[in-house]
């Protein structure tokens, strides 16, 4: 017993630098997490913080500490799906190898394809840059990258009479539509979106209208 007491009485030792760097990081991924788990559920607006740390069983000063706030943990998030997106775009694959990627990254994770669609669907809130609750980082301003597909067309692979722009929207609308819109692909193909059987299939079809885009 006196031993017990001894241990008991024995001040703790205090953690290393490497310990609580990893204390941190695991902090921060729980956090991303439960963003991605509410944001992709409620949207940008509709998501709390208090929320997201509840689902993370931390406190909420801790998104403040880490990321500024509710701006600064979407942004987080974004850049994330970023960094993934640029292990998806490797150099010298096809159109049709990189649709298809793509539409497995979306329907293997939906959350952010739903994240995407929350913010076409509340016009995000351009406001005075408070980083408020419902104020959204991103802004009216940014233009897509067109360069990829202007390289594509340029070499054949898109024909010439096609716009590059419309055409990456017409390829991002077909990804999107297992999350989009799931009830309409039942209706059409009698699988659900979810089935790996849809996913083949659906994936081996975007291959085919994509190789029709050279003719």
């Amino acid at each position: 017993m006196a031993q017990a007491a001894d241990r008991q009485n024995r001040p703790r030792r205090a953690p290393t630098a490497e310990e609580r760097q990893r204390d941190a990081d695991r902090s921060r991924e729980r956090l991303l997490a439960a963003a991605l788990d509410e944001f992709s559920a409620r949207g940008y607006a509709g998501a709390r913080v208090g929320a997201i740390a509840a689902r993370a069983g931390l406190n909420p000063q801790l998104i403040t500490y880490y990321f500024g706030g509710k701006p600064g943990l979407y942004e987080a998030l974004r850049q994330r799906w970023l960094d993934q997106e640029a292990d998806l775009t490797r150099p010298g694959a096809s159109l049709e190898d990189l649709t298809v990627a793509y539409l497995h990254a979306v329907v293997d994770d939906p959350r952010l394809a739903r994240l995407l669609l929350w913010d076409g669907l509340t016009e995000p809130d351009h406001g005075d840059g408070a980083g408020g609750e419902g104020e959204q980082p991103g802004g009216p301003g940014e233009r897509e990258d067109l360069s990829d597909f202007h390289r594509r067309q340029a070499a054949g692979e898109i024909a010439a009479d096609l716009d590059p722009g419309l055409l990456q929207l017409a390829l991002m609308g077909a990804i999107l539509a297992p999350v989009a819109l799931p009830h309409v692909a039942r209706r059409i193909t009698g699988l659900d979106p979810t089935d790996p059987d849809f996913h083949a299939r659906y994936g081996e079809e975007l291959r085919r209208v994509v190789r029709h885009l050279a003719r």
